[in-house]
């Protein structure tokens, strides 16, 4: 018998949303992990809020919220509020009623921007990867480090001369000023972003356009391929090696040597001999181009440095995950301290992303 093609409200409603997501849904295992880093964490929002008023967003809300945000690849607040108020899967993630109203999109983002002002970011990571049946999976002693670079939110029609006394002056006509760069000298002691200072202008090679940008870093182990360190610096050409060295540092203290792959950038002699005296491994591709490298039979020989540089290639996938499907491969933000949050928070949400899999290979 044919159904009738008519739209009829109800009165009433009586949906559950935990009956609409299915039980072997991914976000299921990503909700149960989160909810747990929440918890551990919760200590951490407490000296964000006032303690008189009226009540704000959760703040646990607001971060299952934001992970939604880069899984689905949704580029505006405003598109994230727009999916909340049909899509019952994103509701019952983070944990809105079905009558419940939701949020603006202003008042979403300023109360986002308060969670910007703490380490809640690196907390949230770290609280991820404590959890007993996620650090199973983890390998204590073979990691490795790379960088890329992340676009700032900034023009190159605001990266003016420091000493210009016009710099701020309103265009002539139309919405931007006429600027011809043609035949001008621009570099970082000379010139400055005025929309966000703390950007630098930087080439990744020769023959490549410059851009102003930050450096994103990350350390990841071998063993399951998860971000386990995340930071964020100025770009120039000694920070991927500075960085590596300082997320790598708490982590040699271990009772054997740990090794750390890396690629050809990082095969400077005072990096490597910076990485031996920490008992580190430098299982860092050579770079013989023209030069000599620091990299000599005495690490290559071992069946552990091939190895070391097959697995380093799987930090691609967090960067390549991180700058498309995230969308961090130009930030929303400005300055180094919020970029720098917005970047371990990716890094955390790509963890999640992959927890379900690397869970279920082992049940």
């Amino acid at each position: 018998m044919r159904g009738s093609d008519t739209r009829s409200g109800s009165l009433f409603s009586y949906v559950d949303l935990e009956t609409r997501v299915r039980a072997n849904h991914p976000l299921r295992t990503i909700r149960q992990i989160t909810d747990d880093a929440l918890q551990a964490i919760s200590g951490v929002f407490a000296p964000l809020y006032s303690r008189v008023g009226r009540p704000s967003v959760a703040p646990e809300m607001l971060l299952r919220a934001m992970l939604l945000q880069a899984f689905y690849s949704i580029r505006s607040e405003r598109q994230l509020m727009e999916r909340l108020e049909f899509d019952l899967l994103f509701r019952w993630f983070v944990g809105l009623g079905i009558d419940e109203a939701v949020w603006d999109a202003s008042v979403f983002a300023k109360n986002r921007d308060r969670l910007l002002e703490g380490d809640v970011a690196a907390k949230f990571l770290a609280a991820v990867l404590s959890q007993p049946k996620v650090t199973r999976l983890l390998s204590t002693e073979h990691f490795s480090v790379d960088g890329t670079l992340i676009e700032a939110w900034a023009s190159m029609k605001s990266f003016k001369p420091k000493s210009d006394k016009d710099a701020d002056a309103p265009p002539t006509g139309g919405r931007n000023a006429d600027v011809d760069f043609r035949g001008q000298k621009r570099s970082n002691d000379t010139h400055q972003s005025t929309t966000d200072p703390e950007a630098r202008l930087y080439r990744k090679g020769s023959g490549m356009e410059a851009k102003l940008c930050f450096m994103g870093h990350l350390l990841m182990e071998n063993r399951a391929g998860l971000l386990v360190g995340s930071c964020l610096t100025s770009a120039d050409g000694h920070a991927e090696r500075i960085a590596a060295l300082a997320m790598i540092e708490p982590r040699a203290d271990h009772p054997q040597a740990i090794s750390v792959g890396a690629d050809k950038a990082y095969d400077a002699e005072d990096f490597v001999n910076e990485l031996r005296s920490m008992n580190v491994r430098p299982h860092v591709a050579q770079n013989t181009n023209g030069r000599r490298s620091a990299i000599d039979r005495r690490t290559t020989r071992h069946a552990g440095y091939a190895m070391s540089q097959k697995l380093r290639k799987r930090m691609e996938e967090g960067f390549g995950w991180i700058k498309t499907v995230a969308g961090r491969r130009k930030t929303r933000f400005r300055g180094k301290d919020r970029v720098g949050w917005d970047f371990t928070f990716a890094a955390a949400a790509y963890n999640l992303i992959r927890l379900p899999k690397l869970l279920g290979a082992l049940a």
